[in-house]
């Protein structure tokens, strides 16, 4: 089976979020860069004859997890029914992922958190499951914004 790679729409700053995320992600790495024709080309709308011979995409990994990120203007924005989950191993690393990419404070809930290019990620325990099955874990969960392992 050929692998799926997510397709993430920006509006002129590709480039900056994708060296955010390679900052943040271990062994992450941009893999290859795309750049919009320099010259006016016959069909290219209005916005893409503004980027002629900036970047058009950024094909990336995060983690060994591959990403296309692309220049295409502010038609479409990100929102929470799309997010990626980041399994961590201990407390420490949830907090290291919340410090890096928490943004918007007032959406955390539950482990989820947008980060600053409004991009959805759910930071949770590796063991998620197994802690789900304590007592009143779902009551628990739905206090928190951040995970803390210790509350469940």
């Amino acid at each position: 089976m050929k692998n799926i790679t997510p397709n993430l729409w920006f509006d002129g700053n590709a480039k900056e979020a994708v060296d955010f995320y390679i900052s943040v992600f271990p062994d992450s790495k941009i893999i290859s860069t795309v750049y919009y024709p320099n010259s006016a080309e016959e069909g290219l709308a209005d916005f893409q004859l503004t980027m002629a011979g900036k970047v058009l995409t950024v094909d990336f990994e995060l983690s060994g997890n591959r990403f296309v990120a692309i220049n295409a203007g502010p038609e479409f924005k990100f929102n929470e029914s799309v997010s990626f989950s980041i399994p961590c191993e201990d407390q420490k690393e949830i907090d290291y992922y919340y410090e890096k990419l928490s943004a918007v404070p007032k959406s955390e809930i539950c482990g989820w958190l947008k980060d600053k290019y409004g991009l959805s990620w759910q930071v949770v325990p590796k063991n998620m499951e197994e802690l789900m099955k304590r007592p009143h874990a779902f009551a628990k969960l739905m206090k928190m914004s951040k995970i803390i392992i210790e509350n469940f």
